[in-house]
């Protein structure tokens, strides 16, 4: 059977993605998408490349994710999702580029500084 695969980021985690013709299944991490995705806004942003490409029906997805809270692992999934989807068929670079799905979003947490409670937290000042 033919497959596509890559690699997606997201802050801490890293997601690989195998795409394959098929009837819209969505595996992560050998669960049910629905399942592992608590919340309807993730499994939205991880289908997001799939409604551009007007494939959600007829592609399926597995996924090996790891690292990371469940907001940066759709992230990281949809990354690679589009990913995958470019290697499937190089006419969707165009509208997926424009929607900035391809771009991997770079924005980390902040590390803490010593001296303070958090990364820009400070603690309270007192006068006397």
């Amino acid at each position: 059977m033919q497959y596509f695969d890559a690699v997606g980021k997201r802050k801490t985690s890293v997601a690989r993605v195998r795409i394959s013709p098929g009837t819209g299944k969505r595996i992560i991490n050998n669960i049910q998408m629905n399942r592992y995705l608590a919340r309807e806004t993730l499994e939205m942003i991880v289908e997001q490349p799939l409604q551009i490409a007007e494939l959600s029906d007829k592609i399926d997805v597995k996924v090996n994710v790891v690292g990371g809270g469940l907001s940066g692992q759709a992230g990281a999934i949809r990354h690679g999702i589009t990913r995958a989807l470019v290697k499937y068929d190089e006419t969707l670079k165009d509208d997926l580029k424009k929607k900035g799905l391809l771009t991997r979003d770079s924005r980390m947490v902040e590390r803490k500084k010593s001296g303070r409670p958090k990364a820009r937290k400070k603690f309270q000042f007192s006068k006397r």
